[in-house]
């Protein structure tokens, strides 16, 4: 299987990456944290210039039919730039919105918005209490004349407040039917805050509001789990981007810091650390490319198996390079004015992110013929 970038790709990472690294650097992007709103309009307005937005979009909408591997390619530069815009949560929406019908006339304009860059979006995968559990939904749905109204609470919502519409899943006659509310929807509490790693998040209570129900009674249980892979594998993308720039960091700052009158890059000890830190890396990168393409496949069990494949093994490797990160920058490593400290962070939250490392191992162990392979 090639995994080589296509020519259009390698040119739109070079893009962005010339354009994070010229306007999007650490210090511009703590200043951007720092805001009230914690994004910035203007960064967001040369996103929708790169073609970012209308990327995941179908073209019958306006967009560029962006594939996993187009997908990929932008998560690891975002990753790497520790991008705090909701890019990740929009493009999962944009998912959401394709899996229900992107030609359906509601979310054909939904798209077409986003697209433009005119809408954001965001999905609620989480309630309190539920930990990893997709389906431990305590948020009622109750169909009233043509529309539906939802009643409920969704936590740790990512980029919530920033959204002009959410993806919300709730429970419907028993069953799990998705639904799309807008932001300023009646009945909606919004509380916004910032999370570790620079990133927003929003609780949503959910009291009677207006809701539009997404797709019709196939789009449940199934099409959610589906929207969550995809979110997952957005995210081990963005992790593969961190996880460069944080060995990268790493790497440069031993041929700095001095012990004994030499740089510590010369110890032999340190280097082998840094040899495993770029092992690490690359066997992320590897899986991660595997799930990108697998995560089309027909069979929901191989997409499945994949995923979970890939942020396992993703969690693992940023735990791993985080913390030989920390160690090898010394006290500095835990520090607010260098890099290394946010980009340990942000992998700490994605680790934790739709499934730590032991719910994934136990996803893929549950997969259909792991018993099997396993005798």
């Amino acid at each position: 299987m090639d995994f080589n970038f296509t020519e259009e790709q390698q040119q739109l990472a070079d893009a962005l990456r010339r354009y994070l690294d010229k306007h999007y650097g650490f210090e511009a992007r703590q200043a951007i944290v720092k805001t009230p709103a914690g994004i910035s309009a203007d960064h967001w307005k040369a996103f929708v210039e790169l073609g970012l937005t209308a990327l995941p979009v179908p073209a019958d909408q306006g967009g560029f039919d962006g594939t996993p591997f187009d997908m990929l390619v932008v998560m690891q530069q975002l990753g790497r730039a520790l991008v705090v815009e909701p890019y990740w949560a929009t493009a999962v929406g944009v998912e959401a919105l394709k899996l229900a019908d992107a030609s359906q006339p509601d979310n054909a304009r939904l798209l077409e918005r986003v697209a433009s860059g005119d809408v954001r979006l965001a999905a609620a995968f989480h309630e309190p209490d539920a930990r990893y559990d997709l389906f431990s939904l305590a948020t009622t749905a109750t169909q009233t004349g043509d529309g539906f109204a939802l009643t409920g609470t969704k936590s740790v919502v990512q980029h919530g407040a920033q959204a002009d519409y959410w993806i919300v899943p709730a429970r419907l006659a028993g069953d799990v039917a998705l639904f799309v509310v807008a932001r300023d929807a009646t009945g909606v509490e919004v509380r916004d805050y910032r999370t570790i790693d620079g990133q927003r998040a929003a609780t949503l209570e959910f009291n009677s509001t207006p809701a539009r129900r997404l797709g019709d009674e196939s789009i449940g249980a199934k099409t959610w789990e589906h929207i969550a892979d995809y979110a997952t594998f957005l995210l081990c993308a963005e992790a593969i981007g961190a996880i460069d720039a944080l060995t990268s960091a790493t790497v440069e700052y031993t041929k700095t810091r001095q012990q004994f009158g030499v740089p510590i890059a010369r110890f032999q000890a340190l280097q082998h650390r840094m040899a495993d830190m770029l092992i690490h890396a690359e066997q992320a990168r590897s899986i991660t490319y595997l799930a990108a393409a697998r995560y089309s496949s027909e069979s929901s069990d191989e997409r499945r198996r994949a995923i979970s494949a890939a942020k396992a093994r993703v969690g693992q490797a940023a735990r791993y390079v985080g913390q030989q990160a920390v160690q090898l920058h010394g006290g500095m490593g835990v520090t607010n004015e260098l890099a290394a400290a946010h980009l340990f962070k942000r992998l700490s939250i994605i680790e934790t992110t739709l499934g730590d490392v032991d719910h994934h191992l136990e996803r893929f162990a549950a997969m259909p013929g792991f018993a099997h392979t396993a005798a």
